[in-house]
């Protein structure tokens, strides 16, 4: 008889690992035609930049209020509510998923402050710009740790949310992480490239923490589990919902 267990695990870990590929290998090729300055690359994040400048400038209640909610939603507000997530489930004895989730938002951040280090990209440059920021443009930090973030927290509360909130919760996520990266692009303070540098590698950054908390699981004995259904750890939800 196949060790159904052991087919299961297989197939989860190839369909992670998949989705890891699938999201780093478009991030690696975006990272090195911004690093040549591809030329198609410049003219289509200069055409979207001048275009999203020009409408902010002349709107300039939206452009008030993409400002709060790119600073509402920033990276510091993130890392504390994942912090705040990892102190409650370790507190609830969840140690194991509360270590995952600081080891991933912290990883995601230190690559992408070496890649911006690395790729040494100048931001936007305006003659009345609506908003300013420091430090190189590529990868955008705001659109990284807002998608580790969100992605982050969903992963840690799934196995306690009910199934019929699973999908809202993940379009949420999604909706919270694309919307402050497109805050970055109206704002004119990063290219649309650098946004979207930014989803990408914290996608591949949770993608690739999971694949390795699974394997983890699976060394460990524990069932192979749906990390994106059932979250990273699928056995922590008693202990989150009864302590």
């Amino acid at each position: 008889m196949p060790d159904r267990s052991g087919l299961a695990f297989g197939f989860n870990l190839g369909v992670a690992s998949a989705v890891a590929m699938a999201v780093l290998v478009p991030f690696t090729l975006l990272a090195l035609l911004v690093k040549v300055a591809f030329e198609p690359l410049h003219w289509l994040d200069k055409s979207v930049a001048g275009q999203m400048h020009d409408y902010a400038v002349t709107n300039q209640d939206l452009t008030r209020f993409v400002a709060v909610w790119t600073d509402v939603l920033g990276p510091w507000p993130w890392r504390v509510a994942v912090l705040g997530m990892a102190a409650w489930a370790a507190l609830r004895g969840a140690r194991r998923l509360a270590i995952w989730a600081i080891a991933t938002i912290t990883v995601g951040g230190l690559t992408g402050g070496l890649l911006k280090i690395i790729t040494d990209r100048a931001r936007p440059a305006f003659p009345d710009p609506v908003a300013l920021a420091p430090g190189e443009s590529f990868p955008s930090g705001h659109a990284l740790t807002a998608t580790l973030g969100a992605g982050v927290i969903v992963l840690m509360l799934l196995p306690v949310l009910p199934r019929r909130l699973r999908i809202p919760v993940w379009a949420v996520a999604a909706f919270l992480a694309l919307s402050v990266a497109w805050t970055r692009v109206a704002l004119g303070v990063h290219w649309v490239s650098d946004a979207l540098g930014g989803v990408l590698l914290g996608v591949g950054v949770i993608a690739a923490t999971t694949i390795g908390f699974e394997r983890w699981r699976r060394e460990s004995g524990r069932r192979p589990a749906e990390p994106y259904i059932e979250g990273v750890e699928p056995e922590a939800a008693e202990e989150m919902s009864h302590r």
